[in-house]
């Protein structure tokens, strides 16, 4: 036997106590509160780390996702056992509708809360979306004390991290409550958790922390086990095929159960390994000789090797060459697993399942019989290993157990924005938690973008507090808005609705003197008039000078007389003496008291409303850049007021390809992405036009910053343009290719995951939404 294996088992050799209550059959003697964990001389550490898109990637990606693991797993220390786990988790129903489901709040908006949890359930209802999938890996190691315990998971913790980011995986250290949670979540799953562990306040009771994971009872029989009223059972991986495919253990944990999967490595030092495999081919070669021995004393010179004997020596060399040439190492693996059911006939029935698939792959899985005990503190992520039937391994081997298969997207607090559209789990995403929450929404005409956004603001409105202000350019806003309680705007040269350009109050601007920011407000609208870079010195100094002496009196006021509007600007441009004075007048006349005078007489709108749909499409080219002025200035401006007062903004932009073409609102909304983070705002935009878009390096940055996108479907020159910009892969493609509405990718702080979205047609919430001719 190979000493490292030999040492190995001598160290895990315990002596055997039977189990007087459910606290002493857990198999962890003491914890600390940075995560490790002791059993008996061997201290354990878990890290967490998260899935990679790995089903839906190229050949090229796969190969080079399947050699990044390999190098993670070479980088396994040897005098260490390693333990990779799958845990599929069943969403608590109480959790999940605290932190998903809309309450209740008497505001008249009620109907619309309720159609949009009916929706939710639905959605989490269904056959896999009811599972969290999550993966762990354990190290375990036989130390004399903490101290040399902590320094060795330090360093070790450090390479498995960088590892994992190499495959794009995010590895994070759990410390002693995450880890519990993790027990708790198996043992207790059919019992709501009234609060969360808490490691002094147990201490100070007296309490044990198996108290607070164990069940209220545990049976074992020769094959399954019962804990409370839940049924289990642990397989082992008997036979393995001399080929495995690389979806297997994705397959394996497709069931909807609740389940762990563990694959136990145990790493042998490559010299050690080199000098057994040598060992093994030399007694290989010793009765190959021996055999042709006998044959020739028979005088059968021309006898033929037995095909078993050749094979042997075959494998041996290879194994051997692999070792040597090829990078890889020798390990000991055991591939475990334990599923729960709430009948023993479901679990009997899921058990075929499990068998059936392992079949599929030509492997051989089994039931572990008479040692339940052992098979399930094998399986779970304490750190430790009961079942000795190993299975010399290479790294590649090993590496084909992959435990990847497609990346989700499940942020606590979050928007519902659809399902996975490959593992059909739901997708929700928390914009708050992500580095910058801007986004983005491209997609041709019909792909399902306004209606994508619309679910959004009515997740929004119907959920919180904050300010939902909307640039809608193609009126398609205005009637969810009203439905919501919200202010629809409608600007144009022939609308009964004003907004006054010169409104302002304390609060206006980032700095302490609002009028030195309104003053630059007013030299921006008039070099929209008079075009960009056309006025002059005097006429900003005039400008600046009319400007403090029409906000004089109001400010004297403390921002309670009447408002001056830009009839009172004019009237003070004629008071001036100098002539450039009249010409800036006469300049603005059209918009001041001619026919576009639309800016300039006072607000009649509620400007305050939390939900406002600014309708500018019958704004007219003349009337559009100063509109637009006027416009993002209101908007910019709330930002910042709601800032100060603590309150989120969410700021959403339709047709954003049309505001490009006005340098004035391509360079606001360029600053807007840079800033408005800091401002507690979130910003969207929506375009069908990418590749218009894409001309503009300003629009390229701000795509290539936003760390929340959503592709639906795109032209042929588009997706090019967006698969060279974001990385994007041929497989990744064919999800917005030809596809329906409501179907694409979702980016979401780097993850790139394929998903679609449906809603139920036969509610008020999706003829509000829809855009398409017959359903609104």
């Amino acid at each position: 036997m190979i000493k490292t294996l030999q040492q190995a088992l001598k160290m895990d050799r315990e002596k055997f106590k039977v189990p007087r209550s459910v606290q002493q059959a857990i198999p962890i003697q003491r914890i600390w509160p940075d995560g490790v964990f002791q059993s008996g001389t061997k201290f354990s550490k878990t890290f967490r780390f998260s899935d990679i898109n790995y089903a839906i990637a190229s050949k090229e990606d796969k190969t080079e996702m399947f050699l990044d693991y390999s190098e993670l797993l070479n980088a396994l220390d040897s005098g260490a056992a390693a333990k990779i786990t799958l845990n599929n988790r069943r969403i608590n129903k109480e959790e999940f509708e605290a932190s998903l489901l809309l309450p209740m709040k008497e505001d008249g908006l009620d109907e619309y809360r309720k159609e949009y949890n009916e929706m939710l359930l639905s959605k989490v209802s269904g056959t896999n979306n009811s599972i969290y999938q999550e993966r762990y890996l354990t190290v375990s190691v036989h130390k004399k004390n903490i101290d040399e315990a902590r320094t060795y998971f330090a360093r070790v913790g450090t390479d498995i991290i960088t590892h994992l980011s190499k495959l794009s995986s995010i590895g994070e250290e759990l410390d002693a409550e995450q880890r519990l949670q993790i027990f708790r979540d198996f043992f207790r799953a059919d019992e709501p958790q009234c609060f969360p562990f808490d490691m002094k306040a147990f201490a100070k009771k007296g309490s044990s922390f198996k108290d607070w994971i164990c069940p209220q009872s545990m049976e074992f029989s020769k094959d399954c086990f019962k804990i409370n009223e839940r049924f289990g059972r642990v397989l082992y991986m008997q036979d393995y095929a001399s080929y495995v495919k690389d979806d297997m253990i994705s397959e394996l944990c497709d069931l909807s159960r609740d389940l762990m999967l563990s694959i136990d490595i145990l790493p042998v030092p490559t010299d050690e390994a080199v000098r057994e495999i040598q060992n093994r081919l030399l007694g290989v070669e010793t009765n190959v000789t021996n055999w042709q021995r006998r044959q020739n004393a028979n005088n059968n010179f021309s006898a033929i090797v037995p095909y078993d004997m050749e094979l042997q020596r075959k494998e041996t060399k290879e194994m051997l060459d692999d070792l040597t040439t090829r990078d890889q190492r020798m390990m000991f693996g055991i591939l475990t697993m334990v599923h729960m059911a709430d009948s023993k006939k479901q679990l009997d029935s899921d058990t075929e399942s499990i068998l059936s698939v392992a079949r599929k792959h030509l492997c051989q899985m089994a039931t572990l019989k008479w040692q339940q005990v052992d098979g399930l503190n094998t399986v779970l992520p304490y750190g430790i290993r009961k079942i000795n039937a190993l299975r010399t391994l290479t790294t590649e081997s090993t590496a084909v157990l992959i435990p990847f298969h497609t990346q989700e997207i499940m942020q606590p607090g979050g928007i519902y924005y659809g399902q996975n559209a490959v593992s059909k789990n739901m997708l929700v995403a928390d914009r708050r938690k992500l580095l910058n929450g801007n986004s983005f929404r491209l997609g041709v005409s019909g792909s399902g973008k306004s209606f994508s956004a619309k679910e959004e603001i009515v997740d929004l409105a119907l959920s919180t507090e904050d300010d939902i202000l909307i640039l809608d350019p193609e009126s398609e806003f205005g009637s969810l808005v009203e439905a919501l309680n919200g202010e629809v705007i409608s600007i144009s040269a022939t609308s009964h609705t004003h907004l006054n350009a010169l409104d302002m109050d304390s609060a206006y601007g980032n700095d302490k003197n609002p009028l030195i920011e309104k003053s630059e407000f007013i030299l921006s609208l008039f070099e929209q008039l008079v075009g960009a870079g056309n006025l002059s010195a005097k006429e900003k100094s005039i400008l600046d000078r009319c400007t403090a002496d029409v906000y004089r009196e109001y400010i004297r006021s403390g921002y309670q007389s009447e408002v001056p509007t830009l009839k009172d600007l004019y009237r003070q441009l004629m008071l001036q003496p100098e002539e450039e004075a009249r010409g800036l007048a006469l300049s603005s006349e059209l918009f001041i008291n001619g026919s576009l005078n639309t800016f300039a007489q006072k607000t009649n709108v509620n400007t305050k409303n939390r939900i406002i749909a600014y309708d500018i499409r019958e704004l007219g080219e003349q009337l559009m850049p100063l509109g637009m002025l006027v416009t993002l200035d209101s908007i910019f401006n709330r930002v910042i007021q709601n800032w100060k007062k603590g309150k989120t903004t969410w700021v959403f932009a339709d047709e954003f390809y049309l505001l490009f073409r006005y340098q004035y609102s391509a360079d606001f909304f360029y600053r807007l992405y840079k800033r408005i983070r800091k401002y507690h705002g979130f910003v969207t935009s929506l375009t069908q036009n990418v590749e218009e878009l894409l001309k503009s390096d300003t629009a390229r940055l701000m795509l290539a910053n936003s760390e929340f996108l959503i592709l639906l479907n795109q032209a042929a020159t588009d997706r090019d343009e967006l698969a060279s910009l974001l990385n994007i892969s041929e497989n990744q493609l064919s999800y917005i290719t030809n596809v329906g509405a409501g179907k694409g990718l979702i980016r979401c702080s780097g993850n790139l995951v394929p998903f679609e979205n449906s809603f139920p047609k036969n509610t008020k919430l999706y003829r509000l939404m829809t855009t398409k001719p017959g359903e609104c």
